[in-house]
């Protein structure tokens, strides 16, 4: 038997891909190609994240720095930050854009959805996702990707645009790569 809990994650990810089912079917031919991916070169945006962080020592300030470059490279975002586990609450940290939450519950919107089940969550519309906290209401699509060291969990990578369906897996994958560059440094 599940924990509630538990059900209420399975119940947002189900929400999640059916919101997810529902925006790519009910998108327009003209949606498709106005939203086309921006291509982005995570490799060799890690390289200069590589650059920037390389013989510093101090946490915030090469999170600072990977959240300002990640604000100057992405197309089509409106917030970029850290969110840092502290004490079993993810505190706010070094970001780019509007006024932000500073505290997140684990298990609460979609960072602490993505902090409770150690994986990387893609929102498609945010506001088809249960629970969602609305730090800015522009925000349309979100991806979270969890920060884990020695199998614990860090901190958050947390990424919003004001389109909807605007993070895809090519965005998974290079900003994954971001994390593992920056990882050692932090």
């Amino acid at each position: 038997m599940q924990s509630s809990n538990s059900q209420s994650i399975s119940q947002r990810l189900k929400a999640m891909a059916d919101s997810d089912r529902h925006s790519r079917n009910a998108a327009t031919k003209e949606d498709t190609v106005a939203k086309a991916p921006l291509s982005v070169d995570y490799q060799q945006l890690s390289q200069q994240l590589s650059g920037l962080i390389n013989g510093e020592k101090d946490r915030v300030a090469n999170l600072a720095n990977c959240s300002a470059l990640l604000w100057q490279e992405l197309g089509n975002i409106n917030w970029v930050g850290f969110y840092l586990l502290k004490r079993n609450k993810l505190v706010l940290g070094p970001f780019q854009g509007k006024p932000a939450c500073s505290r997140i519950e684990l298990g609460a919107g979609v960072c602490g959805t993505a902090a409770q089940m150690l994986k990387t969550i893609i929102v498609a519309d945010v506001h088809q996702f249960p629970g969602h906290i609305a730090c800015d209401l522009a925000s349309k699509s979100e991806i979270v990707l969890p920060i884990i060291n020695e199998g614990k969990l860090v901190g958050l990578l947390d990424i919003d645009s004001p389109e909807t369906d605007r993070f895809d897996h090519h965005d998974q994958q290079g900003l994954e790569l971001i994390i593992q560059t920056l990882l050692p440094h932090i």
